[in-house]
């Protein structure tokens, strides 16, 4: 059986077509749909192109429906007395929760930016609940998964509470490697709660013990260095 990264491997370069017949493959494993209702059910949301640096949505705005990243990479972050708090990235084949755990219509507190070029579907609020009316199933199948997202979370949370910078780059390394070189070397650090020096120590320290080879860090803010997708 495929896993979700490799659907999103097997159609690149995106197309938007290319993006549907994913999140219908998607919808037919991984949800149990046949293909017919999965058609029907990604018929409720729209694909949308980012390019690098581009927001999804801006702290302020109102929260009007969720987003799903086919391919790509966007940064959540706060920013707090000017300075930018990243607090999770969100990858090829993962929801966007915390937009979906906002209160609707209501103002968000965080920022998404793309890190690189990415494909996201955005299903609107009117149309999700429309959705959930046609295929009730669905709800139930959502209310879980969002169940297990938040548990995921405070685990995760948790874990950053008792843990040391090293061992939160030690546990990135293990569970989420492609961030290493998708995300430039500061974003990460802001996702680790440290500086970009202290980042350049820990990997430093971490190299010369022979855990693990050392990471290039030459990229600059924003820069990526994976392929990029089409334009818009």
């Amino acid at each position: 059986m495929k896993n979700q990264n490799e659907l999103a491997v097997e159609a690149a370069p995106l197309t938007p077509e290319a993006a549907r017949q994913i999140m219908v493959d998607y919808l037919s494993t991984y949800m149990g749909a046949q293909t017919k209702d999965a058609e029907a059910i990604f018929g409720f949301s729209q694909i949308k192109l980012f390019q690098q640096g581009d927001f999804l949505m801006r702290e302020g705005q109102l929260q009007k429906g969720c987003f799903f990243v086919v391919s790509g990479c966007i940064r959540e972050y706060y920013l707090i007395d000017g300075e930018e708090r990243t607090t999770a990235f969100y990858t090829d084949m993962q929801p966007i929760t915390s937009v979906a755990s906002s209160q609707p219509k209501s103002p968000v507190k965080f920022n998404l930016e793309c890190v690189e070029d990415s494909i996201a579907t955005f299903t609107s609020i009117e149309a999700e609940m429309e959705m959930y009316r046609q295929f009730p199933w669905m709800e139930s199948l959502c209310r879980i998964g969002a169940e297990e997202i938040i548990s995921g979370y405070q685990d995760m949370l948790a874990a950053y509470m008792i843990s040391t910078p090293e061992e939160r780059y030690l546990n990135l390394v293990e569970t989420r490697p492609e961030l290493l070189n998708r995300v430039p070397q500061y974003q990460l650090a802001s996702y680790l709660g440290v500086k970009p020096e202290s980042l350049s120590r820990i990997r430093k320290r971490i190299s010369m013990r022979g855990n693990i080879p050392p990471v290039s860090a030459t990229q600059l803010p924003g820069q990526s260095i994976k392929p990029a997708l089409p334009s818009r």
